[in-house]
């Protein structure tokens, strides 16, 4: 820490409710959810989504059983306006599921954002302009009155142009942007203007959100600023009172959950928590905390790797292996003391009995998992599972780079094939890309010495398009002293950046594995490995079959 945070960053003041009455309440019911994978998400990706991934990801939401769904942001992105119109154009709208929109306060991106939605059954249109000091005095470099009067003309400007495609069954969906660090009554006073130009009814409500835009106190704060807006706004009954966290403190799943048991009605989200910077709530993980409680979330997760898997192909982003609920490695013990007292809760748990199995918060089952004692790798499968097998089949301690290069192949593998890799083919795959990388040298033997205080030489023999040759070379140790001696037989610098080294097996039987992770002329660094009843004979031959691959792969 360079900074003294006493003078560089002050804690928010929250607003004053000392009857508070969350602390009290239980969640007995989801809220409604809106999934805003498809535009918050989306904008948060280094590569965004085509047309056509997006679309197969509208799918999935809708089958996950979705109703509100945010697909774009069409005044700012041709591909999101062509988005919304192949989707009302080509019927894949279910009457059932209404489409979101958002939009800034400006008149031309409101027009456009409207026609974008022209022939839609149902669409929430969602405007948001900031309200918040910083925002004001910095980006918008006006006062309280100035962002007042952009909500209440882009809100006018909402009315004039929705009314303009009466065949679209409209809502309408405000958000004072960074509400989380907003003046509490100034953000009830410019919702209560919004509201009053829109006119909501009981019975065709408006949408308030209220984003933590930037996730700036712990969740019991952002609860209190929601109670207080719940029991604050004019016209409550004529709204849904809606809530968009993002997980800047890491902490957006339980500012969520408190954030509904002070009256929220509706949370905006991203599957597996994606969005921009730390991202949004993570629907998934919510979801599934009400259902371990007992609550339906109304979501079908009962194919959780079917979902995961798709998610991480459109966002081309990882789901943590222990993500709650979807890990891949959260229903699988390693510890041998959990594994015994999952197989003893197993053994007694009754089908339609409560659920009482020691480290398993839910049944695994009903996400469409098992209980793996032993991993099973797929091609989704990551450099955990890899390196678990390898362990379990092989007795083999890969460091961890070496497990993010090896599940690499794995997965290309498994790609090819379109199969289940076990860990004896695992083994074989390993043992053939690693120890048997002869090509172009096939190592015979070698001869070390020291010749100096600090220094080794070493000589190796070796085949090289089939005839013998004998090098050497000097350095501070064996490994550097090969390094060397192969430099000079190639005429290329053999750089060693990393060496691990572990034991097999006891007694007489044991044989020494290393692994040495190294360069050729420069280039990205990959591994050789090797196992020897020598130690020193196992790190050479590490060495040697690095530099195969690392010639073989120019």
């Amino acid at each position: 820490m360079i900074a003294n945070p006493e003078t560089k960053y002050k804690p928010f003041i929250g607003v004053k409710l000392p009857d508070r009455q969350w602390p009290n309440q239980q969640i007995t019911q989801a809220p409604i959810w809106m999934s805003t994978d498809l535009r918050d998400g989306n904008q948060a990706l280094i590569d965004p989504m085509s047309i056509e991934t997006k679309l197969r990801f509208f799918k999935e939401l809708v089958k996950i059983g979705f109703k509100e769904i945010e697909v774009g942001f069409p005044s700012a992105s041709d591909i999101d306006f062509n988005f919304v119109r192949l989707l009302i154009e080509e019927n894949h709208i279910p009457d059932d599921v209404t489409i979101e929109v958002l939009v800034q306060a400006r008149y031309e991106l409101i027009e456009r954002t409207v026609e974008s939605l022209r022939g839609a059954k149902q669409a929430i249109l969602h405007m948001y302009n900031p309200l918040a000091p910083d925002f004001r005095e910095i980006v918008y470099k006006t006062d309280k009155a100035g962002v007042k009067e952009i909500a209440e003309r882009g809100t006018r400007w909402v009315k004039e142009l929705t009314a303009t495609a009466p065949e679209v069954s409209w809502t309408y969906q405000y958000s004072p942007e960074v509400f989380s660090s907003t003046e509490i009554d100034f953000a009830k006073e410019v919702c209560d203007a919004v509201s009053a130009i829109w006119q909501p009814t009981p019975e065709n409500k408006m949408i308030i959100n209220l984003p933590a835009t930037v996730e700036m106190n712990t969740p019991n704060t952002y609860a209190d600023q929601i109670e207080w807006m719940h029991r604050h706004l004019d016209n409550r009954n004529a709204i849904i009172l809606s809530v968009h966290p993002h997980n800047d403190r890491g902490t957006a799943v339980a500012a969520a959950e408190l954030a509904v048991m002070a009256g929220a009605d509706r949370v905006e989200g991203c599957l597996f928590g994606n969005g921009e910077r730390t991202g949004n709530v993570d629907i998934v993980t919510l979801a599934m905390n009400m259902y371990s409680q007992g609550v339906h979330p109304g979501l079908d997760f009962s194919n959780m790797d079917r979902v995961r898997k798709l998610v991480e192909e459109c966002n081309q982003l990882p789901v943590h292996p222990r993500h709650p609920y979807a890990g891949e490695l959260v229903f699988t013990a390693f510890s041998g003391s959990h594994q015994d007292a999952i197989k003893k809760g197993l053994a007694i748990q009754q089908p339609d009995a409560q659920w009482r199995v020691p480290y398993l918060p839910i049944d695994p089952a009903d996400v469409g998992r098992g209980y793996e004692a032993v991993v099973r790798v797929n091609s989704q499968s990551g450099k955990g599972g890899v390196a678990f097998l390898l362990a379990q089949e092989g007795g083999l301690q890969l460091p961890r780079k070496l497990q993010i290069e090896f599940s690499r192949i794995v997965q290309q593998v498994n790609d090819s094939t379109g199969k289940e890799m076990t860990a004896a083919d695992m083994l074989t795959l390993f043992e053939r890309e690693y120890y048997q990388a002869n090509s172009p040298m096939d190592y015979q033997r070698n001869f070390i010495q020291s010749v100096g205080e600090n220094a080794q030489q070493i000589k190796i023999d070796f085949s090289h398009q089939g005839e013998v040759y004998q090098v050497d070379g000097q350095g501070n140790g064996p490994v550097d002293a090969a390094a060397h001696a192969l430099s000079a037989f190639l005429k290329r610098q053999v750089e060693v950046v990393d060496y691990h080294e572990h034991s097999i097996g006891e007694g007489s039987g044991v044989m020494a594995v290393c692994y040495i992770e190294l360069k050729v002329d420069g280039n990205i660094s990959l591994f050789g490995a090797a196992k020897d009843s020598n130690i020193m004979t196992a790190a050479v031959k590490a060495l040697m079959n690095g530099v195969n691959r690392a010639i073989s792969m120019v």
